[in-house]
């Protein structure tokens, strides 16, 4: 491999891992009726949030908070494919 390419390759790399890291400290906020979950974008729990006029609503309640949930992991996986994607293009050149 020429010095060129090499060069090229650890480039894309740096920008990838500084993508990476990006999208693992950002905050994603989930929502559903009376529910607000936070999630980092390493996919963990940080907060939930419930509107104290949900706990009589037990059954509704834990739907709110599925639903919460899985609208943040959607969040952090269509960022993450977006993002990680563009780079997906690039290797194309170097013959992956």
């Amino acid at each position: 491999m020429n010095p060129g390419m090499l060069k090229k390759l650890k480039k894309m790399q740096d920008e990838m891992m500084e993508a990476q890291a990006r999208l693992e400290s950002k905050e994603y906020f989930g929502k559903a009726s009376g529910v607000t979950v936070i999630m980092q974008g390493t996919k963990q729990l940080i907060d939930v949030k419930i509107n104290p006029e949900m706990l009589d609503e037990v059954e509704m309640l834990q739907d709110s908070i599925l639903i919460a949930v899985n609208d943040a992991l959607k969040q952090i996986e269509d960022e993450h494919n977006e993002t990680m994607g563009q780079f997906a293009g690039g290797m194309g050149g170097f013959g992956f």
